[in-house]
């Protein structure tokens, strides 16, 4: 393989380059060969887990979060993430729009409606009326708690581990240095090798999903304004498309292509939130932003420890179906991602503080998830008419969201906007944004895909970069084309049950890290010297 990496020019770990891409063939390979047959695996395999474990990834995270916290505030948020001298290379405001743009902003423009009304529509308390004032709220707090703090505790909790044990440490720039203190030398060998080529692959299948949703609701909303078929060929072309975007954005480099793309794509999203927000009941917003904030935190600790016990005894088929559908499928789902977040987070990073990167990471983008949420999801709910009085005065109108969205939830953003002035064209700005989303994420994840294979700061040959870019819209296209709609629902379920040994990997790096901070000693935090690996 080493000869071979030479003869493409390529400049990587051949291991993790070639059994990663030939792994990704031989899946789709039998994905085009027996993709029912793979789906009742893994439909099985995620009822398991959802089950069994389900409890386990919601504890998980809360503890996550927790520990993140306690390290921001004590002595070691000191510690800066490289050397001492160092500093970071981009200001607030870049860092911001990278780490949000490469993260879940597809996820946001997906869901910013459609989560909220499908809790205010059937409420995940049976106890509660749907469409009533508490359902609103309880809508309001779910969907924060889905898409806050916790979201970005699962971005943050990796993306520390790597900035503090590849800037700090000087190690390779992979997923494998950041079990140093337990693997020692063993990360160079086949153990350290096979966690570096799950991490690839996870992040591979992970982006295709969220290509899958992107592509989806990119093609709703061409179908609204243009007529254009909701079909196979016109989701390929549109990944064709988009990747031939993220590939130019990949060429073009982290400092220029994905800065770039970021800070217009979070620009244009703040403008989009901000004329809902101006033509919409503005005051009502206002003050929704500000009762959100209050939903969030009086449910953000009820939330963090629910786990729908008593399920069994009240549902028809005895088991746990609400939160295996939607919270346990998120956090199984986003720990596939953390890899690629954290890789890139930690990239974009260098020369920040414990304190700044934590609390940066994961208060920022939950803040402005917030107000995305309050504007969009209440404005939402108030179509559908809040509360019994307010569905009376709308009569027929009434239900109108609820509709859409139980329709097809791709299509709810745009349903939405026929509801605000100018409808066609800012239905028209939000395929742009959704498209921008898109690019970022792809060239993002290329970038970092790239970096876990070749181990190094420095992104690799121009080629190298591209392969992975062409390979994720590659994944998608394949399996739309192969599979249709069965192929995403089928690695749906396969990324779910990938989730439960990467969330098994993401907690290991908390001993990692509590292995690392405790071998700082005061001089180190002050700090006067640099830490050694000799002393693990």
């Amino acid at each position: 393989m080493d000869k071979l990496a030479k003869q493409l020019g390529l400049r990587t770990d051949p291991t993790i380059f070639f059994v990663s891409a030939g792994l990704m063939l031989l899946f789709l390979l039998a994905l085009v060969i027996a993709p029912d047959a793979i789906g009742e695996v893994f439909a099985r395999g995620r009822e398991w887990v959802v089950t069994n474990l389900g409890w386990f990834f919601i504890f998980g995270v809360s503890i996550w979060l927790m520990f993140l916290l306690w390290v921001a505030l004590s002595r070691y948020g000191n510690i800066r993430l490289g050397g001492d001298d160092d500093r970071p290379a981009y200001g607030n405001i870049s860092w911001f729009t990278m780490l949000f743009a490469g993260g879940i902003g597809t996820v946001l423009m997906f869901w910013g409606v459609a989560e909220p009304i499908f809790h205010f529509s059937t409420p995940p308390h049976g106890d509660i009326e749907p469409y009533s004032v508490e359902a609103a709220r309880e809508a309001m707090g779910f969907s924060l708690y889905h898409l806050g703090l916790h979201t970005w505790t699962i971005f943050t909790l990796p993306g520390l581990a790597f900035a503090y044990f590849v800037y700090r440490y000087d190690l390779p720039v992979r997923v494998s240095s950041v079990f140093y203190p337990l693997l020692k030398q063993r990360i160079y060998g086949p153990i350290g090798k096979t966690i570096d080529i799950f991490a690839v692959l996870g992040t591979l299948f992970g982006v295709a999903v969220s290509i899958g949703l992107g592509t989806s609701q990119i093609n709703a909303g061409l179908s609204e304004l243009f007529g254009i078929s909701d079909g196979v060929t016109s989701k390929v072309l549109i990944i064709v498309v988009l990747t031939a975007v993220a590939v130019g954005s990949i060429v073009g480099g982290l400092d220029k292509g994905v800065k770039m793309l970021s800070n217009l794509n979070i620009g244009m999203a703040t403008g989009l939130m901000l004329f809902v927000l101006l033509t919409g009941s503005t005051v009502f917003l206002l003050r929704g932003i500000i009762e959100t904030l209050g939903i969030y935190i009086s449910n953000l600790v009820p939330l963090a420890f629910w786990n729908d016990t008593l399920a069994q005894y009240t549902s028809e088929d005895g088991r746990w179906g609400w939160q295996g559908s939607w919270t346990v499928f998120y956090w199984a789902w986003t720990v596939t991602w953390s890899p690629f977040i954290g890789l890139f987070v930690a990239r974009i990073s260098k020369g920040r503080t414990i304190r700044e990167f934590v609390l940066g990471v994961l208060f920022a983008p939950s803040l402005f998830t917030l107000v995305w949420f309050a504007i969009f999801g209440w404005s939402a709910m108030q179509i559908d008419g809040i509360g019994e009085v307010a569905r009376a005065e709308l009569g027929a109108q009434a239900g109108s969201m609820t509709a859409a969205v139980m329709e097809s939830v791709p299509l709810a953003m745009f349903a939405f906007f026929e509801h605000f002035p100018a409808s066609t064209l800012i239905q028209g700005l939000a395929v742009v944004i959704v498209a921008i989303f898109f690019a970022t994420s792809s060239d993002s994840a290329s970038l970092v895909i790239d970096l876990l294979c070749t181990g190094d700061t420095d992104p690799g040959p121009v080629h190298q970069r591209v392969f992975w870019g062409v390979s994720e819209g590659a994944v998608a296209a394949m399996l739309i084309v192969l599979a249709g709609d069965t192929g995403l629902e089928a690695l749906q379920q396969v990324i779910t049950v990938i989730g439960l040994p990467i969330f098994v990997m993401t907690f290991a790096m908390v001993f990692a890290l509590l292995k690392g901070f405790f071998n700082e000693d005061l001089a180190v935090v002050k700090p006067r010297r640099a830490p050694s690996l000799d002393n693990f």
